[in-house]
Formats: structure tokens, C-alpha cells, sequence
């Protein structure tokens, strides 16, 4: 049995026993990983429904990839910037392509079906608990309001009287402006 699977942005055709290669994933050596996003699946030169179907991998090891280096040059502009960069995968070991959702949901009703109704409408009402508890109540936008922040700048610029240019030592002795000098009447 085959399937193509989507992961990392990228579709890998995987077996049982294959050994890929992908984008990193959350996890250490040995941990179980599920790949929920089966496009395609089939068997032999038939395919089949991949409705709930996952495939099982187990994380071989976390590595990275060669050393790549980017360098960028300008022409006659004395641009040069030399840089490198290492991208980190995992490398994974498929061990099962199945229907693990199907079994996963068949044992929850096995249970539900031997425990009496009333336990069923508490877990009902716990897990609506839980999930408001999870989401939590919103908070107020931590980012500042540039019309409140901005008014007060505005109104203390318009109270401050206009400051007088100072007189530094260099501006004190310079020559008179051309436009001073114009409305002077000339001497003879």
C-alpha cells in the first residue's frame, strides 16, 4: 500500500518502511508522529478513499541539511554580503498507512455504551466546560490608539510659545542676509 502525504508544504509518496526526509517537525528521536493530511492512497493500481485515513511515522532523527551560502554582489558599487544558512528537518520512518481515526472513535462508543446515560451528559457538560476554559474571555487590544497618544504631543505644541533661535558663536559675528543688506540704504 502507497499514499501521498502533504507535509511542510511539500507531497512525499511514502510506503511502509520508506525512510523521508521532511520539513521539521515538533519531537525527539523515536517519538510517534501521525501525517493527518493523506491526498492520496492506493493499493497496487487501485486507489482507495482516504477519507480519515493517516499514516504513522516514527522520528529516526533531527538534522540539518548542507550549508548553503548566499552571496550578493552589486556591480561597481562596492556591495558584497557573503551569508549562510543550514535548514533543520526530520528525517521519518513510516511505519503504518491505516484508518487509525476509525479505530479511535469505535473504542470511545464501546465504552459510552457500557457507562450509563447520566455519566455521558456529564462528560458532555465537563468537556463544554473545558472548551470554554480554553477559550478564555477577550482581552482589550494592548496596542496604543494613535489618536489618544498623538493629541496630547498636539495640544503641548500648540500651548509651547515659539522658541527664539539662540545665538551660537559662529552665527553671532556672521554677515548680514543678502535681504538685510538690500533694505539698508547704500552709502555714496
Amino acid at each position: 500500500m502507497f499514499a501521498v502525504v502533504r507535509t511542510g508544504g511539500k507531497q512525499y509518496r511514502v510506503a511502509p518502511g520508506d525512510k523521508i526526509v521532511v520539513e521539521k517537525l515538533d519531537g525527539n528521536a523515536g517519538d510517534r508522529v501521525t501525517l493527518g493530511d493523506v491526498l492520496l492512497a492506493g493499493d497496487g493500481s487501485s486507489l482507495k478513499s482516504t477519507d480519515g485515513l493517516t499514516v504513522a511515522a516514527e522520528i529516526v532523527a533531527q538534522a540539518k541539511a548542507d550549508k548553503v551560502t548566499v552571496f550578493k554582489k552589486r556591480r561597481r558599487h562596492n556591495y558584497r554580503r557573503k551569508k549562510g544558512h543550514r535548514q533543520q528537518h526530520t528525517i521519518l520512518k513510516i511505519v503504518a498507512i491505516g484508518d487509525h481515526k476509525e479505530a479511535k472513535k469505535a473504542a470511545p462508543k464501546a465504552e459510552s455504551s457500557a457507562a450509563p446515560a447520566k455519566d455521558a451528559k456529564t462528560k458532555a457538560v465537563a468537556d463544554e466546560q473545558k472548551a470554554s476554559d480554553v477559550a478564555g474571555t477577550p482581552t482589550e487590544n494592548p496596542a496604543p490608539d494613535n489618536a489618544k497618544t498623538n493629541a496630547p504631543k498636539a495640544a503641548a505644541k500648540k500651548a509651547a510659545p515659539a522658541k527664539a533661535k539662540a545665538e551660537t558663536p559662529s552665527t553671532k559675528n556672521a554677515a548680514p542676509a543678502k535681504a538685510a543688506a538690500k533694505k539698508s540704504p547704500k552709502a555714496k
